[in-house]
């Protein structure tokens, strides 16, 4: 996927292993930062869902004036943004500065997302979903190395704001890249050929209806690996009577899965267009949960069912599903980013409550089972309707 903007694509993926660190640094940090603040551990985590406010407040605006002016403009703001929120949470007197900062933070991610998925998708018009999905395995990256930082610097009794400021220099780095060049595709050209692709077929993309398709499967695709990753472990416990290690392990297989698929996915994309991955992915999805359901006591059974839903439904399927929707519109990268990330964010506030509301840890997964039935039926529309758009599914 080398290119002359290849310099470019790696200090987007850079800015997303950073991301990856900020999204679980308040939580890793739990215990110092409560004393810092004066509140229990718990009040210190529940800065965390400032986050999520953050990531909705912006996400439409930024996205439509991503394909005004530019992604270079966004991806530069997210990176201030985010600089803001590492450094100040450092100095933060109490909860509520924290909380303000948390949402900074949300916003941060918010004008790296608008910036970062249609810039990459320009610098690879070839490769749209791989280097999409790339930037799941940075986020990936990131969240598996702060544990270890933190506990290195908890070990030799050094201080936990390092692990803030690791980042934070990560960003000054980035920032610097982008400040004296960083070059990006012109987002104008790249779309037309796209555009002439629909055109020379003679059909045009119906907004309400594929718009729709799209934004269910955004929250569809957030809510089905949002359930099973929170109460996973529970699962295991309470239904699967698993001891407590082998249900913790269930977690680490589901990540294992993940990080797999995202090797899988970049090995065949040059093979296999986005959109035969995503119907494929959903359909692996609904079938892995729907076996959990039904055979939750079977150990070994739960074991590589927990790898295959985080293969089918934590692997970037996500990314790839955005990735399609941006080549059934073309013009609004940027946009489209936007909604889908914005039904996505929505379903993290919704999915919380639906599972205080369900109580019941087998019902739950039952929902969770619904939810991936109604993502496989949903991709399988938008597939029929790129069919239409495109003449075929395949490269």
């Amino acid at each position: 996927m080398k290119n002359k903007y290849t310099p470019t694509a790696l200090a987007l993926y850079f800015n997303y292993f950073v991301h990856g660190m900020g999204v679980i640094i308040l939580s890793q940090n739990a215990a110092n930062l409560a004393h810092q603040w004066g509140t229990t551990e718990t009040g210190a985590l529940a800065v965390v869902s400032s986050l999520g406010i953050g990531r909705i407040i912006n996400l439409l605006v930024s996205g439509v004036l991503s394909d005004k002016f530019g992604r270079k403009p966004f991806v530069q703001l997210g990176i201030v943004t985010y600089f803001i929120f590492f450094v100040g949470i450092l100095i933060s007197p109490n909860t509520v500065i924290a909380y303000i900062l948390g949402i900074l933070a949300g916003m941060a991610n918010s004008f790296l997302d608008t910036g970062t998925y249609p810039g990459l998708m320009e610098i690879y018009p070839n490769s749209k979903g791989t280097s999409n999905v790339v930037l799941k395995a940075f986020i990936s990256a990131g969240q598996f190395f702060l544990p270890f930082i933190v506990s290195f610097l908890a070990a030799t009794h050094m201080w936990y704001g390092w692990s803030f400021l690791i980042p934070a220099t990560i960003l000054v780095i980035t920032f610097l890249y982008f400040m004296f060049g960083g070059a990006f595709p012109d987002s104008n050209s790249t779309s037309k050929t796209v555009e002439e692709k629909i055109t020379n077929n003679n059909v045009k993309t119906n907004l309400w209806l594929d718009g729709t398709l799209f934004i269910i499967y955004g929250y569809i695709s957030q809510a089905t690996f949002y359930l099973v990753s929170q109460m996973l472990t529970q699962y295991g416990q309470k239904i699967g009577n698993l001891p407590q290690v082998a249900a913790h392990s269930l977690v680490s297989w589901y990540s294992l899965g993940s990080i797999i698929c995202v090797l899988t996915t970049a090995a065949l994309g040059k093979k296999f267009s986005e959109i035969q991955f995503v119907p494929v992915y959903t359909l692996g999805a609904f079938i892995s949960l729907g076996l959990m359901w039904i055979y939750p006591t079977n150990a070994n059974l739960m074991i590589i069912l927990s790898l295959l839903v985080g293969f089918f439904a934590a692997g970037g399927v996500m990314q790839l599903a955005l990735t399609v929707m941006a080549e059934f519109f073309p013009a609004g990268k940027g946009t489209v980013t936007g909604f889908f990330y914005t039904a996505g964010s929505i379903a993290s506030f919704t999915i919380p409550l639906a599972i205080n509301g369900i109580g019941n840890m087998r019902n739950v997964m039952l929902f969770d089972v619904i939810i991936a039935l109604i993502g496989f039926i949903d991709t399988s529309l938008i597939a029929m309707r790129y069919k239409k758009m495109f003449g075929k599914l395949g490269k």
